[in-house]
């Protein structure tokens, strides 16, 4: 394996190359600290759910007038579909309302890399519901009691190495080698939960926004919800769907997850994600179950 240390920040942003795209879009050079764990070839999904999260937020913010600060924006379903394979030429995202109301509203957000013609093809699509309820503190249920203990009581090491409970060792490439993870028994299937969080920022220049890191570490829900050996199977999710309760809080986020396995070559990644403050968020991806298909970077 690639043990190779990822510090920069996942995308560096550039000026326009393609004037003729039209406006709203913004562009980015993605950085090796975005590398898959299947191929260093591709990017992890991760990032460019960042990216997407960042984009759609930030729509939402525009949309709300000058009082609504981007970081104040929540979303209570996002959804993050990959097209295809993310690749390391230039990126550029855009978003924009689809759907406007006063308590209602869906986003969208598109993700397009650049060919070796020039040409540009999108490579990941992401949809976000915003919902604008009034309080309902005084009767709010979440389904799972805090994730304890947190981070601060457990050993920290860099990557996705479990130490005490069952899982993938994925140690230190590309993406993977950007985190910082603790592990605590988990609650869902046979492997154990794990705090992670991002070591860099997502775009160089810029605080990660909370939402947007929570984005980026939720992919990782399929990597550590299995127990399945990587060099004889790969399960790459299509997408990757967050049903939120609130707005996360901080950067550590805990996933709790389980890769259920069908007959006919899919599956599902289920899980729970909390924060320091406690449970956050449901998360489901599609998953294809598959001999290894690329070679390890």
């Amino acid at each position: 394996m690639n043990q190779h240390i990822a510090d920069e920040p996942y995308y560096l942003p550039i000026a326009a190359d393609d004037p003729q795209a039209g406006g709203g879009w913004e562009y980015f050079t993605p950085t090796r600290s975005t590398a898959s764990v299947w191929t260093s070839t591709i990017q992890h999904g991760g990032p460019p759910a960042g990216l997407l999260t960042r984009a759609l937020r930030r729509a939402a913010g525009a949309g709300s007038g000058p009082n609504q600060a981007t970081s104040e924006v929540a979303f209570s379903r996002i959804t993050t579909d990959i097209l295809g394979p993310v690749g390391f030429g230039t990126n550029r995202v855009r978003a924009s309302v689809i759907r406007p109301g006063r308590q209602i509203s869906l986003l969208e957000a598109q993700l397009q890399t650049k060919q070796e013609d020039g040409d540009y093809r999108t490579a990941a699509t992401a949809r976000a519901w915003q919902l604008h309820g009034e309080s309902s503190s005084a009767i709010a249920h979440p389904p799972q009691p805090p994730m304890t203990p947190g981070p601060a009581e457990l050993e920290i090491v860099r990557g996705v190495t479990p130490q005490t409970t069952a899982g993938v060792d994925w140690g230190t490439i590309g993406f993977i080698g950007s985190t910082e993870t603790a592990w605590v028994d988990g609650r869902n299937g046979t492997t154990g939960a794990v705090w992670i969080r991002p070591l860099v920022p997502l775009v160089a220049g810029e605080e990660t926004d909370a939402l947007d890191s929570l984005a980026i570490v939720a992919d990782v829900a399929n990597g550590v919800g299995t127990t399945l050996d990587p060099r004889q199977w790969t399960w790459m999710n299509t997408d990757t769907t967050i049903h939120l309760l609130r707005r996360p809080v901080g950067s550590w986020i805990a996933i709790d997850s389980d890769l259920a396995i069908g007959p006919e070559g899919f599956g599902a990644t289920l899980g729970d994600l909390y924060d320091e403050q406690g449970y956050v968020a449901r998360t489901a991806q599609t998953v294809l179950i598959s001999p290894p298909m690329f070679g390890r970077g």
